[in-house]
């Protein structure tokens, strides 16, 4: 009998949360500001999806948790929390709300804020040093998660897909026309890149044959495209109250995203279509993906 997503969610948390309380230098560790400003925005209330994704991962591939994996999705959501301190920043987007709480620089200024994103990316990657699975797949990972993370450079394609490399496009596409083309290459590798890379380090934790893996990775690459899909949509039809950050700011800075350019119907039917080639994708593991696709199904039909 599978866990119903709500369930899957919430116990997903509770492993998350645990071990990002073990890892993370406690608040009272000198230099005292910057600790304090790593835990204010990694404990302000974040959802764990893409740690959870992992975890459900290499679930389905190994058949029960591996030993040792939320220290993996602890290390995805520290890297994930460093991206958002810094998409935060006046620089950038320019927010003083995330997950309903004052962003980093607000409630601790630019400057640590900065170095508070670049200390947990740090810790980010002593946590994956320090992985439970053979030498061989922990390095594997190391490079999946850095080709993701990065401007997507090094990967097999060569096309920059990474998440910094989507930053740099959505910040270059503001106040132009935006394109099919190139919202679908920022939404790849601005969000969908480690949602992706999240899936497949999952997989290759529990020891995934390359034919698992590819699978896993086409399963994530729709899911992750169908997660930021839904993202517009929301940013345009909820509150900010509702969502936990500012609502409104794609269309104010003229940001080139899924709804602008196919309207929030089209945009929809795209999320779901997503979803379906998706599970498709997952079809020789059963009844054993069915948590992964009750996430899946979660992310386009979430409200927030």
């Amino acid at each position: 009998m599978h866990q119903t997503v709500n369930e899957i969610l919430k116990s997903g948390v509770a492993r998350i949360d645990a071990a990002l309380e073990r890892l993370l230098p406690t608040a009272d560790t000198p230099p005292v500001s910057i600790h304090s400003a790593m835990r204010h925005s990694v404990f302000a209330g974040g959802k764990r999806l893409r740690p959870i994704l992992c975890m459900e991962a290499a679930r389905m591939v190994a058949g029960q948790l591996p030993r040792g994996v939320e220290d993996l999705g602890a290390s995805l959501e520290m890297l994930h929390t460093y991206s958002l301190i810094h998409d935060d920043l006046p620089a950038l987007d320019n927010d003083d709300l995330r997950r309903g709480k004052p962003t980093c620089h607000v409630a601790f200024g630019e400057a640590i804020a900065i170095l508070a994103g670049d200390a947990l990316q740090t810790q980010a990657y002593i946590t994956l040093g320090n992985l439970q699975c053979p030498p061989a797949s922990a390095i594997e990972i190391v490079r999946e998660v850095a080709i993701a993370t990065g401007t997507g450079v090094g990967g097999d394609t060569g096309v920059p897909s990474g998440m910094i490399g989507g930053q740099v496009m959505d910040i270059e596409g503001e106040n132009q026309k935006p394109t099919a083309e190139l919202v679908n290459a920022i939404h790849r590798a601005k969000t969908g890149a480690l949602i992706t890379v999240s899936i497949v380090s999952g997989g290759l934790y529990a020891g995934g044959n390359p034919d698992t893996i590819a699978r896993l990775r086409t399963f994530g690459e729709n899911a992750g495209l169908a997660f930021q899909i839904v993202d517009d949509v929301l940013d345009m039809t909820q509150s900010s109250e509702q969502l936990g950050k500012t609502a409104g700011k794609d269309t104010a800075s003229e940001k080139s995203t899924w709804p602008a350019v196919y309207g929030i119907e089209q945009s929809q039917r795209d999320a779901d279509r997503l979803i379906t080639e998706a599970f498709a994708a997952l079809s020789p593991f059963g009844d054993a993906a069915e948590p992964l696709k009750s996430l899946a199904r979660y992310l386009v039909e979430r409200k927030n």
